[in-house]
């Protein structure tokens, strides 16, 4: 009797993968319960930060000069629109008071523009003023250092410097004051801008929507919330005397927790470059320290600062420094590395990959974003300043005393404190986000799990 073997069934597939596959799951296991566990501490301590550092919303602060009327109170303002204009002199034209007729001015061919306005809102709504604005051919030789030579290239029809140039149609702002004698004036304060700032904000909200659909909603809503942030919490709390820094750090990642998430998910790639901010952000606070410290800025160089100091002197100017270094560096810091990680993750989901060629693309990767970014901070800052840096073009100072002045040195510094954590923020992002990954190969684990 022959007997015929049985054959053994086959092992199961993927058997051979388990001692290979094992270590690679557990490591992304283990790395997804410590950041979620990092990031649950971090949480807790910015709402503790916030609780600690909520502002009390005083409304008793004292006013600046510029926005404050003669009784000291606030400044009253109200709306008008440019509906005639003739040239005349500037004697004949009035101290602008309103009428409820519309203003005769004389056309004698002056040196003046004489701007009739109809107010549209407040007290004397639908009544008339004049506002008077003289040209440059209202001056002298001897108004102007340098004699002939600094008015001869001047246009003789055009507003003295410092003056609106007001167009027929112009709808402006007007501030409200009260002469000695109890009567209204009026003179201009602004032009109106809310229609057409409406407008330009409604043409960026479709452009993103319309490119980045749900996800740029979620960004639109998210940005939405960080101005509320820094509006209702940031800036009361500074005003209330706290620590500029802390209130900087906490205002930064409380923005950072739901802008994230609500951007890009709730899932292990958008908490590896919420983590990665967070740590860079860190690191920009103490080299934003280490700078203002270091090159004895103080702040003293803004005008705004100054004026700051003197209404509110219980703030910190070299705090408030370090806190605009910190705030400065958040939008780009979020760039960067939610582009990161979602580079890591996309590099680790293709065929063949493993964490250390994932990381090391993703890195390659981050080596051109951070070369292109550099630029964009230094070129930010030079179209920001552009007047300054004219004025300091003609100078008659050498490079080297401009560039260490304090508000080039301020400027400088912001960049310097920005690259460095920018180029930072890269590795430290991409080795988390690598950490996270789970290339092919290895079981059950998605490439970006949800919490």
């Amino acid at each position: 009797m022959v007997s015929h073997r049985q054959p053994e069934p086959p092992a199961p597939h993927g058997h051979s993968h388990a001692h290979a596959s094992g270590p690679v799951e557990n490591l992304a296991r283990h790395s997804r319960s410590i950041v979620v566990a990092v990031l649950a501490v971090a949480a807790v301590a910015v709402a503790i930060g916030a609780a600690l550092l909520w502002p009390s919303h005083a409304d008793d602060r004292p006013l600046p000069t510029r926005f404050q009327s003669a009784d000291g109170g606030p400044l009253t303002l109200v709306d008008a629109t440019v509906v005639a204009q003739s040239r005349a002199a500037c004697s004949a034209v009035g101290d602008g008071t309103s009428s409820s007729e519309f203003p005769q001015i004389p056309s004698t061919g002056g040196d003046c523009i004489a701007s009739v306005v109809r107010i549209q809102s407040g007290d004397d709504a639908g009544r008339y003023a004049v506002l008077a604005v003289p040209t440059n051919a209202s001056l002298h030789d001897d108004d102007r250092p340098g004699g002939t030579e600094s008015t001869a290239g001047l246009d003789p029809d055009a507003p003295i410097a410092g003056q609106p140039d007001l167009k027929m149609d112009d709808e402006v702002r007007l501030a409200e004051i009260t002469a000695p004698d109890g009567e209204q004036r009026y003179s201009f304060h602004d032009y109106r801008r809310g229609g057409e700032l409406i407008l330009w904000a409604l043409a960026f909200v479709i452009a993103v929507i319309a490119v980045a659909t749900w996800r740029g909603l979620r960004a639109v809503i998210g940005l939405a919330f960080a101005f509320a942030v820094l509006g209702y919490f940031t800036l009361p709390s500074i005003l209330d005397g706290n620590n500029v820094v802390a209130v900087a750090v906490v205002s930064s990642a409380a923005i950072l927790y739901p802008v994230i998430f609500l951007a890009h998910g709730a899932n292990m790639r958008a908490a590896s470059a919420l983590l990665g901010t967070l740590m860079s952000l860190g690191l920009a606070a103490a080299l934003s320290y280490a700078a203002v410290a270091s090159l004895t800025l103080t702040g003293l160089s803004s005008e705004s600062t100054r004026s700051l100091q003197v209404y509110q002197g219980s703030i910190s100017l070299s705090g408030l420094l370090l806190a605009g270094f910190v705030i400065g560096t958040l939008g780009v810091l979020n760039d960067v590395t939610i582009t990161q990680a979602s580079t890591t993750f996309e590099l680790a989901a293709l065929p063949g990959q493993s964490r250390l060629s994932a990381f090391r693309g993703a890195m390659r990767v981050g080596r051109d974003h951070i070369a292109s970014t550099v630029y964009t901070l230094v070129f930010a800052y030079a179209g920001s300043a552009l007047p300054l840096l004219l004025l300091f073009s003609v100078a008659g100072q050498p490079i080297s005393g401009l560039l260490t002045g304090e508000e080039v040195s301020i400027e400088l510094a912001r960049t310097f404190v920005g690259g460095i954590a920018l180029a930072m923020s890269v590795p430290i992002t991409t080795a988390i986000a690598a950490a996270l990954v789970s290339p092919p190969g290895s079981r059950p684990l998605r490439n970006s799990p949800s919490f």
